[in-house]
C-alpha cells in the first residue's frame, strides 16, 4: 500500500479564501479548518472522496487515538476541514455537523447508511472499519481494542459550489 502524500497546505488555503469570499462572516465564526485525507493510502482516499463528491458519503468515523496520535483536535460541531485526493489536492471544504464519541460498536443503521461505503449495512460498516483500524494501528505498532472510542462524524460539503450540498 503506497504511503499518502503530504496534502498541498498552499493550494488548501487558496481552496479557503475562495470559499471565504462567498462568506466572510466564516473568517470570524470558524477561523481555522483542518486539512485531511480519507483512509490511510492515496488509492482510498481517492475512492472514498469520489463517493463525497457524488453526494453518497456524508459521514466518517475515526479513532480518537488517531487524532492524538497526530496532534489534531478532535472534531467539533461546526468546524470545517478540507479532504484532499490522492495526490494531495485539496478539492472540498466540508463542515461537520454532527458528533459522536463512542464504541465501535455503537454504530447504528443510519450512521453506516451515511458513510455511503461498501454495501452501507452496518454489518458491511463493522467489517471494513475493523480491518482499517487494525491496520492502521499496527502501522505504528498498536493493537485495536474495540473499546477505543470512536469519533463519529457527519458532515456536509459547503464548496466548491458543484458539490455542495
Amino acid at each position: 500500500m503506497s504511503a499518502l502524500p503530504p496534502p498541498d497546505r498552499e493550494a488548501a488555503a487558496e481552496l479557503w479564501a475562495a470559499f471565504l469570499a462567498t462568506r466572510p462572516e466564516t473568517a470570524t465564526l470558524a477561523p481555522e479548518y483542518a486539512v485531511e485525507f480519507y483512509g490511510d493510502s492515496p488509492q482510498m482516499a481517492d475512492q472514498l472522496l469520489e463517493l463525497v463528491l457524488i453526494g453518497q458519503k456524508r459521514a466518517t468515523a475515526g479513532l480518537v487515538a488517531d487524532f492524538l496520535h497526530e496532534g489534531e483536535a478532535l472534531p467539533r460541531i461546526g468546524g470545517y476541514w478540507i479532504a484532499c485526493d490522492g495526490r494531495g489536492v485539496p478539492r472540498i471544504v466540508q463542515q461537520s455537523v454532527d458528533l459522536r464519541i463512542g464504541p465501535l460498536e455503537s454504530v447504528d443503521d443510519a450512521f453506516a447508511w451515511d458513510e455511503g461505503e461498501g454495501d452501507r449495512t452496518r454489518a458491511d460498516w463493522l467489517d471494513g472499519h475493523r480491518r482499517f483500524f487494525t491496520r492502521s494501528l499496527a502501522a505504528r505498532g498498536v493493537e485495536f481494542d474495540e473499546a477505543q472510542p470512536v469519533v463519529f462524524e457527519r458532515i456536509r460539503v459547503v464548496w466548491p459550489p458543484e458539490f455542495a450540498d
